[in-house]
């Protein structure tokens, strides 16, 4: 099994001079999915096995020859407060279980009565060890500003801070196998960022991407799952699922808010159990692959609104991404402007050509509800449309105008402004002259000074911005 495939990533040890509960217990972890173990029944060699390599979680029979567990758990606690530390004990002793805990344990159970509870406390204990590993990465790499793998993230392009948060986010917790919850508008970049995550991972499985919009219940499920032979009419052979297709990779999920009520139960359980059914069988299979979702929808609403489920929404998003739309990087817009260019230029077999200073300028006005996208394609389509050295702006504006009309919410004030405005906590209002002043420098401050567009922004035409410039200059003092 490959180190990709152990969960969680940094082992569990497992420190007791019983071999048969070492065995046990063990066991009982792998069947409920905890299959990165380490034991050892010589307590003495507990100090040398944490300083030797990372370990997540640490279980301490307390009662041992040579060196008991009260014994070790405060130099544990002293030379690894990073790792906690679960006390197990043959009694069940309150006073003991306090002092325990006073020296620094995460938990304490019996062995035998409370071995189900000692399993969701070794889980929640893998949990605070994973949440502490994160952090101190997160802490590294914004205090540093690093990226620890930058190549990772070429295909995407971009040299936003708010993107570069994201990707060193994606880079604390791509290696965890937890799943990953990524939200953003259409056209982002959603699945660049999981393609970003498989990568980092390690994984040695392929990256495995569905689009699930649109699709009922049995279509999910047998793409998903697949099916057994004679599952249904046409049936003719078995077929593997995607979950199948990404064993020891990851498997990509997008737009799984449209996912039904009945669709929701299956994958709550792929993503608990590490198990689904294939159509028409019987017996279930395990799986071992990274699960990463996207959506564009808020699913917080459609628990309250559309009846989505709360315990999956939890489970989805154990780590949540949210990417910014282009609107909110718009300093990315010559850098990617000049990418879709060459690309465009390749695919057409043309040189690439300049553009004016001016693009920036009107594309910085537009809102992109396509994003990114929505971007390429303009510039495809202008590109396909004209052969010369330089690309004129008229298509753009034709775009951003149909795009408009299309959708007159575009550029629509938010719901607030409705009965809110700029002006609602002022006591005494500004002059119709004062605001159109007030307008005209905003529109040109916008536009990098671009009377030609300011004016187009303002809905008047060029010659009146002029006329109004010269009007509100005051004379020289002469």
């Amino acid at each position: 099994m490959t180190a990709a495939n152990l969960f969680p990533a940094r082992p569990i040890l497992l420190i007791d001079d019983e071999e048969s509960w070492l065995n046990s217990f063990s066991l009982k972890l792998r069947t409920s999915g905890i299959n990165n173990i380490l034991t050892c029944t010589d307590s003495r060699k507990t100090m040398e096995i944490l300083a030797g390599e990372p370990i997540g979680v640490l279980v301490l029979d307390l009662t041992m020859p040579h060196l008991s567990g009260e014994e070790l758990l405060p130099r544990v606690v002293e030379s690894h407060p990073d790792v906690p530390v679960i006390v197990i004990t043959g009694l069940d002793l309150v006073e003991t279980a306090v002092n325990c805990m006073k020296l620094g344990a995460y938990d304490f159970f019996t062995k035998v009565s409370e071995e189900e509870r000692l399993i969701n406390g070794v889980r929640r204990a893998i949990e605070l060890g994973r949440l502490r590993g994160e952090h101190e990465t997160l802490k590294k790499h914004f205090l540093h500003d690093t990226l620890d793998h930058p190549e990772v993230f070429a295909p995407i392009i971009t040299h936003n801070r708010g993107m570069r948060a994201v990707f060193q986010y994606v880079e604390a917790i791509a290696g965890t196998g937890e799943p990953v919850l990524i939200t953003g508008e259409t056209g982002a970049g959603k699945e660049l960022i999981a393609g970003a995550i498989h990568r980092l991972s390690g994984r040695k499985g392929k990256f495995v991407p569905v689009n699930i919009a649109g699709l009922d219940d049995n279509m999910v499920g047998d793409a998903l799952f697949g099916h057994v032979k004679g599952a249904f009419t046409g049936a003719e052979r078995a077929r593997p699922g995607l979950v199948e297709n990404a064993a020891a990779g990851t498997l990509f999920i997008d737009e799984i808010g449209d996912l039904t009520g009945s669709s929701q139960v299956k994958l709550l359980r792929l993503i608990q159990e590490r198990e689904f059914m294939p159509l028409g069988s019987d017996l279930p299979k395990r799986t071992d692959c990274r699960m990463v979702f996207a959506t564009h929808r808020s699913l917080a609403t459609m628990h309250n609104d559309e009846g989505f489920r709360r315990d999956l929404l939890y489970r989805l998003r154990t780590h949540h991404l949210e990417i910014p739309p282009l609107r909110e990087r718009l300093d990315d817009l010559p850098i990617l402007l000049d990418h879709f260019l060459a690309e465009a230029a390749r695919e057409l077999n043309r040189n690439k050509p300049a553009y004016p200073p001016e693009l920036i300028s009107l594309l910085s006005t537009y809102d992109f509800p396509g994003n990114i996208r929505e971007l390429r394609n303009m510039v495809m389509d202008a590109l396909s449309r004209q052969d010369s050295t330089t690309i004129g702006m008229e298509h753009f504006k034709k775009q951003i105008r149909i795009q408009r009309e299309l959708d007159p919410d575009l550029n629509a004030p938010p719901e607030s402004a409705l009965t809110s405005t700029p002006f609602s906590a002022l006591k005494k209002l500004p002059t119709l002259k004062e605001v159109g002043n007030i307008l005209i420098r905003e529109a040109l401050r916008r536009t990098n000074n671009n009377q030609r567009l300011a004016a187009e922004m303002l809905g008047i035409t060029r010659q009146a911005l002029n006329w109004r410039l010269k009007k509100d200059t005051p004379p020289d003092d002469r």
